[in-house]
């Protein structure tokens, strides 16, 4: 086989070609298996196919075979003639998939997610037994703060991993998916590398146990008991300052480690760090130090710290991110990542984990992950979930809140499903939006089809408003065109003031759709829109204007003149009707005058859309319903007295909190009572709102409230949200909860529909 023919076929972007080891290295060769992966088109295979075989790199029957084996694939999945397995090519697949409906779209199942039926894999799974025989540390005497047993099992089991030690030879179990051979061969289950000396084992791990059973409280004790040296903290801003208050007052004050909040402007060294035991400092300011002309400080590969620590680590499930990248590269001897949701929408979110971790044997690289993972699971073959579950079992620690071991002696916790059904108005304004969804993705196929570029942007576009339209139908009342036609055909926009209020509601949508800022890649502060329509912190665009005066997006020229504030909190579009209630403020009214009913109960109302809090304020008003709100735009010192409203204040009875910003380090125990009145396509992020009143401290039974309009796509999203649930149960092997139902409709391709 020519080197110089697959290349020239590679170049072209014909085919990508995937290797894979298929049995022991010898002295003088290397067993492998070649993979060619190319267009599902008819007339461009051929044309592949003929090459291949001009060239003689594979023979006639060898294609016939894949052929009927990619035609059987496309035939399951209801896909006619599609782009090339592997990403050949420009454009998305997904635009080449036509003569699918969007309903077809949105019932087919995600392609990374597992599939439905019984796990076979038992003697991989850690079981709440088994975790509950989990051997306990001694409690550390420095703690001020008195470990629950759970707690003390987590400090052993962290301990552990941070000095692993190789399998021993013939065992059984695996080590980082290394197995000890009877011939004294170190083997891989994941990759079959194979390697005579001991391989470099990864020290550290990921601590996934549910929200608000004390993580913070469990490193904090690792920090104290696991040997000298400086451990770095990277968390989100708002849970910064949490990190140092929880150090003081869980250590005993004459053993209180030093500890620096990293962030801002101040200019230090890395030895400066290093003089500190604990040093705290963001994701945004981790991610500026990839930027050129950027002083390493935290990368700084003079220095090494005792351990590295990512809070709230699925910041970093996107590999590719600039913040993903620099967390990898950070020199320590202990890495570990903690999340309560180490999977949000796929298993490739695991991946990124792993990289940080620094596993070795092949499973830390993307191809091999995609080959012997992603692709088995979506396949339904079982060696994927094999592998998985191996891995998680070793590197992995999960514990719940409902594991009788834990015994939070947690008040219950009830969870209703209220499905509202629409006004026949309302109806009717729905149905003309799906129709104009409809005709969006038929456009697109057709534009897609003739060769054309589809505008991808008007099916999403009308998705969003289809979701927001369940809520109260003003939130997208005559707005769709003229923003579309914005966002879609000019370059760089002109501030008229039409064109400033279609700015600033394409910064609302970018905001509500979690878009993060650029530069930092963390959820925008002082978010602002450029005339160029990209979205960026006001700090972070302003330090790029002041070094190269272009957008870093697509280079236009860029000052500070061309940059655009939201519009102020609380100020409406004149579409808006904030007056008229809607099927769903309705329902949402009558569950809090029946919840305040209860002396001392009060209410936090969730909603992924500020625009829609809008509307229930005003409607609050009206009902002389006193209330506090927590959102995005608003500042620390606001956030602390909404909070403080809440906790303190009797007649304060209700909460309006953002989604995003409440997911993550906030304590709403004050309330006993959660509505959802619009859900999140990923159930972690919902999860880990409700976990905000369900947790530690919490007296009183919570009741869940999830909003629901009949027949309209929000019970599609419910749909998702079980499907990547039970991705998240069968990684970390979780039994099913009586009375749960785990069949689920499957869904295809509806990630990529809203990506």
């Amino acid at each position: 086989m020519s080197p110089a023919l697959l290349t020239a076929l590679q170049d072209s972007g014909d085919i990508a070609l995937e290797a894979q080891l298929t049995g022991e290295k010898g002295m003088f060769d290397c067993p492998i298996r070649l993979q060619f992966f190319g267009p599902s088109d008819p007339a461009e295979r051929d044309r592949v196919e003929k090459a291949l075989k001009a060239d003689k790199l594979v023979k006639a029957t060898q294609l016939k075979q894949t052929r009927k084996a990619a035609e059987a694939v496309r035939v399951a999945t209801g896909l006619k003639s599609g782009g090339s397995t592997l990403g050949v090519g420009g454009e998305p697949t997904l635009a080449d998939q036509v003569d699918l409906t969007l309903e077809d779209l949105m019932k087919k199942s995600d392609a990374s997610q597992f599939r439905n039926g019984e796990d076979a894999i038992k003697t991989l799974a850690i079981g709440e037994d088994d975790l509950s025989k989990m051997p306990f540390a001694e409690q550390p005497a420095q703690l001020a703060a008195t470990l629950l047993p759970y707690q003390l099992q987590g400090l052993a089991w962290m301990t552990l991993k941070e000095n692993p030690k190789h399998p021993e030879k013939n065992a059984e179990g695996v080590v980082q998916l290394w197995k000890h051979t009877s011939r004294g061969l170190y083997w891989n289950l994941a990759s079959g590398f194979v390697t005579q000396s001991p391989p470099k084992l990864c020290s550290g791990g990921i601590l996934a146990d549910d929200m608000g059973l004390g993580k913070t409280l469990q490193v904090i004790s690792l920090i104290l008991t696991g040997g000298p040296g400086s451990t770095l903290i990277i968390a989100p801003v708002s849970v910064m300052s949490n990190w140092k208050q929880q150090i003081e007052r869980h250590v005993k004050a004459d053993q209180v480690p030093s500890v620096l909040i990293y962030h801002g402007d101040k200019k230090m060294t890395a030895e400066d760090l290093m003089r500190y035991n604990v040093v705290i400092t963001s994701y945004g300011r981790l991610a500026r130090e990839r930027d050129p002309k950027v002083r390493r400080v935290l990368l700084n590969g003079s220095i090494e710290w005792r351990r590295v620590v990512l809070d709230e680590g699925h910041t970093i499930r996107n590999s590719k991110t600039k913040v993903a990248l620099a967390a990898c590269e950070i020199k320590a001897k202990s890495r570990w990542v903690l999340t309560g949701t180490p999977i949000v929408n796929s298993i490739k979110d695991l991946h990124s984990l792993v990289k940080f971790l620094h596993l070795t044997g092949g499973i830390e690289q993307p191809e091999i992950f995609n080959t012997n993972v992603t692709r088995k699971l979506a396949a339904g073959d079982r060696a994927g979930e094999a592998i998985i579950q191996a891995l998680v079992q070793d590197i992995c620690l999960r514990r719940k809140k409902d594991m009788a071991f834990v015994d939070l002696k947690l008040p219950e916790k009830r969870e209703y499903l209220h499905r509202i059904t629409f006004h026949p108005s309302e109806k009717q304004k729905y149905d003309a939006l799906l129709s104009e969804a409809r005709g969006a993705l038929e456009d697109f196929q057709t534009r897609s089809s003739a060769g054309q570029k589809g505008r991808f942007q008007n099916v999403l576009e009308r998705l969003l408003r289809l979701r927001q339209t369940c809520n109260h139908w003003t939130l997208c009342k005559e707005r769709i065109d003229d923003l579309m036609k914005l966002l879609e055909n000019e370059e760089v926009v002109a501030f008229t003031d039409k064109n400033r209020a279609l700015l600033q509601e394409a910064l609302r949508l970018y905001l509500e759709s979690q878009e993060d800022c650029a530069v930092c890649y963390e959820i925008p502060t002082a978010p602002v829109i450029t005339h160029c329509k990209h979205v960026f912190c006001r700090a972070c665009i302003t330090k790029v204007i002041q070094i190269q005066h272009k957008c870093p997006m697509c280079r236009n020229a860029l000052t500070e003149d061309c940059l655009l504030e939201p519009a102020p909190e609380g100020k409406f579009d004149d579409n808006f009707d904030t007056d008229t209630q809607s099927s769903k403020t309705e329902a949402m009214l009558q569950i809090v005058r029946a919840t305040i009913k209860n002396p001392g109960s009060k209410v936090v109302v969730f909603s992924q859309w500020t625009s829609f809090l809008n509307i229930v304020q005003n409607q609050l008003k009206r009902a002389d319903i006193k209330f506090c709100r927590i959102d995005g735009s608003m500042n620390t010192d606001k956030r602390d007295r909404a909070i403080d409203a809440l906790d303190n204040d009797p007649d304060t009875r209700v909460m309006l909190a953002s989604l995003a910003v409440c997911s993550v380090g906030l304590n709403l125990v004050s309330a006993d009572t959660v509505i959802l009145s619009d859900s999140w396509w990923a159930p972690a992020i919902e999860d880990q709102a409700i976990d905000r009143v369900h947790r530690l401290g919490q007296t009183r039974e919570t009741t869940v409230w999830r909003l629901v309009m009949e027949e309209t796509v929000e019970e599609r999203v419910l749909d998702i949200q079980s499907e990547k649930r039970e991705l998240v149960g069968k990684a970390f092997q979780e039994k099913e909860k009586k009375g749960k139902k785990t069949k689920t409709t499957r869904m295809a391709d509806v990630m990529k529909l809203l990506s």
